[in-house]
């Protein structure tokens, strides 16, 4: 898997995704329709166009730590991650991960174990001692998941973007010897 970054900088000066980047970023988005359903992230989960893909992206990557990470097996997008460097609440000082996506017909095959190994692998590197993340309350899948990688519930609260109902997790990243 390779993994390379998408960040603020490359949207700077409202510059668009390349056209065929956009095109595999949509397709990645709408074979989660699921996930978008729980999460009302788009107004139609069954049809997810572009132009909001684009616009969720960038309002991801308006927050000044972010950055979008695409992973690629194949040559062919697998899966995104968002982290944020720091989180916006000046409380929050340990990174998080906002957002893990598989392409529908790539799930359960390692790729998101191996794209959150690498995200942890990252933060670890610049000295980060732990890793957090919220999932929706609605969606046991996810929470299954990031259990099974590791994470410990902290707390549960509300979401900063839309008070959805979430569980907050965190991971220790004890450097490695």
């Amino acid at each position: 898997m390779i993994v390379e970054a998408l960040t603020p900088k490359a949207l700077e000066d409202g510059a668009a995704l390349p056209g065929a980047l956009l095109t595999e970023l949509s397709a990645l988005y709408a074979s989660n329709e699921e996930f978008h359903q729980l999460s009302g992230d788009f107004p139609d989960p069954s049809d997810v166009r572009p132009e909001q893909v684009a616009a969720a992206l960038a309002d991801e990557l308006a927050e000044p730590t972010a950055e979008v990470l695409l992973a690629r097996s194949e040559g062919r997008l697998v899966a995104l991650a968002v982290t944020l460097g720091h989180h916006p609440d000046p409380a929050e000082p340990e990174p998080w991960l906002g957002l893990l996506m598989v392409h529908g017909d790539a799930r359960r095959t390692g790729h998101g174990r191996r794209l959150a190994s690498y995200v942890e692998d990252r933060f670890r590197a610049e000295g980060r001692t732990g890793l957090r993340l919220a999932v929706l309350e609605n969606n046991p899948r996810a929470l299954a998941f990031w259990t099974a990688l590791g994470y410990e519930e902290t707390d549960r609260r509300p979401d900063r973007a839309h008070g959805r109902p979430c569980v907050v997790l965190r991971k220790s990243l004890p450097q490695q010897a």
